[in-house]
């Protein structure tokens, strides 16, 4: 079984894509992925049994901080690989040249104009 860290070279976007708007194409995968893991740490906080003998609002508030930087950490490994599939999907639309008002539109834009 192959980790999805291992697997981001070969899922890279071709070279096509400037490097600057790749890098901030990543942050914003890697964004994603924290804040879905923050999501998901927080819901299973929230699903404990029952208040413990030192709960606060100040121990609340450290836990809160210590998940956010443990799902930052996370995303950044690529543990999960939300990121890598974001790049996956996203970095070959920025592979992919955008078409100019000089080309042709594709072919199901122009059925769709004639089905009316």
């Amino acid at each position: 079984m192959t980790s999805p860290a291992a697997s981001t070279s070969a899922t890279a976007p071709t070279a096509a894509a400037s490097d600057p708007q790749r890098k901030k194409l990543q942050a914003a995968a890697e964004g994603f992925e924290a804040i879905m893991l923050r999501q998901l740490l927080g819901s299973a906080r929230q699903a404990s049994l029952g208040d413990g003998v030192f709960d606060s609002s100040a121990s609340d508030q450290f836990r809160e901080m210590a998940d956010a930087k443990t799902a930052d950490a996370l995303a950044h490994k690529g543990v999960f690989g939300i990121a890598d599939l974001l790049m996956k999907q996203y970095g070959a639309k920025l592979a992919a040249p955008a078409p100019t008002a000089g080309q042709a539109a594709p072919a199901s834009a122009t059925q769709k104009g004639e089905a009316k």
